[in-house]
């Protein structure tokens, strides 16, 4: 029969060789081995209960009581180690991935301006120059003053020269041209003279082809006061036109329609790829189209306030992207919307 100084004696030596163990681990993996080796289902540790049943009855209660204090012991040991590598891999993780402070910073990449937004700071300038102040008006208009105000009442043709986005609520709408901010100016100063360029988004439901957005910027320009004449719209759109696109440029007017002024008139220049020799971008004819402008109509002035038999006004509409597809024989006006870094990069320097 097995004596219980014999069960003691083999307590002892696996405390010692478990501590040994212990001191050999090096990984969480190397913890987890040495569970299994003394506490697992054939572990060492637990064979020892298989020494009860052979000792006297009176001796068991305090075998029972070894073999689970060797068992707590190793357990203590074996969580103390585990902790001790856990926290060894954690320092040792800070000090790979450490920040050295005293480094030179990373520089940022730095953006540019949007080319559409380039053109209108190109126009803004220019026009200010002349006098001219800049101010915006509401994106989504009314009938009354998208078309009404502007001579275009319900039953008139020439509103199906524009695909409105009508929405829920009647009688709004999102603007299909920056003509409505003539009135909301007008409105504002009247009886004084104006000039003023009203620039702004419109939209439009039409098909997005290479030459037209359902989405596109327009800048408005209104001059009116006392003995304003169609002199003096030339003179500025020529004007304007030098600045833009450079000294030695030919232009041309032609007659057009727009039911808001009278007469009306559109700005052709002479073609930049060609020289005016030619080419597919003119159609062959030599000719660009700029613009659209006019003398304010009559009817216009009056809906803004003004006497038309005492005050005289021009106005003009232009695309900066439409200027832009001019000036640097771009081709496609889906290129401005479609977020290509490499299309927008090149004008990431500024206008040229």
């Amino acid at each position: 029969m097995v004596q219980i100084e014999e069960l003691k004696q083999k307590v002892a030596a696996l405390a010692e060789e478990g501590r040994a163990r212990l001191k050999e681990v090096a990984s969480p993996e190397d913890c987890e081995a040495a569970r299994v080796a003394f506490l697992g289902r054939k572990g060492k540790i637990t064979e020892l209960v298989k020494f009860l049943p052979h000792l006297p009855p009176e001796e068991r209660p305090e075998a029972g009581r070894l073999i689970n204090s060797l068992k707590e012991q190793f357990q203590a040991e074996l969580d103390r180690r585990l902790r001790e590598l856990k926290a060894q891999e954690i320092e040792k993780k800070l000090q790979e991935e450490a920040v050295d402070v005293t480094l030179p910073g990373r520089p940022v990449a730095l953006g540019g301006l949007h080319p559409s937004t380039q053109a209108l700071r190109e126009i803004y300038r220019i026009f200010l120059g002349m006098g001219f102040q800049v101010f915006e008006s509401p994106e989504i208009e009314t009938d009354e003053y998208n078309f009404q105000l502007l001579n275009i009442p319900p039953d008139h043709p020439a509103r199906d020269m524009w695909s409105t986005f009508y929405l829920t609520e009647p009688g709004l709408l999102l603007r299909t041209h920056t003509s409505p901010g003539q009135i909301h100016v007008m409105r504002r100063f009247a009886p004084q003279p104006i000039r003023a360029i009203l620039p702004g988004k419109c939209y439009r439901y039409e098909q997005v082809t290479a030459r037209a957005e359902m989405m596109f910027h327009q800048v408005e320009g209104l001059a009116i006061g006392r003995n304003i004449t169609m002199a003096d719209l030339k003179g500025v759109l020529v004007e304007f036109a030098h600045q833009m696109f450079g000294e030695g440029r030919r232009f041309r007017f032609r007659a057009s329609y727009f039911p808001f002024t009278e007469p009306s008139l559109e700005m052709d220049m002479d073609c930049i790829i060609c020289g005016g020799r030619g080419c597919r971008v003119c159609k062959h004819t030599g000719w660009v189209e700029i613009l659209g402008a006019g003398m304010v109509h009559p009817v216009v002035l009056r809906n803004g306030g003004y006497d038309p038999r005492e005050f005289t006004g021009f106005a003009f509409g232009m695309g900066p992207e439409r200027i832009l597809m001019l000036k640097y024989n771009i081709d496609d006006i889906r290129l401005f919307f479609a977020n290509d870094l490499r299309f927008l990069e090149q004008f990431s320097g500024g206008l040229r």
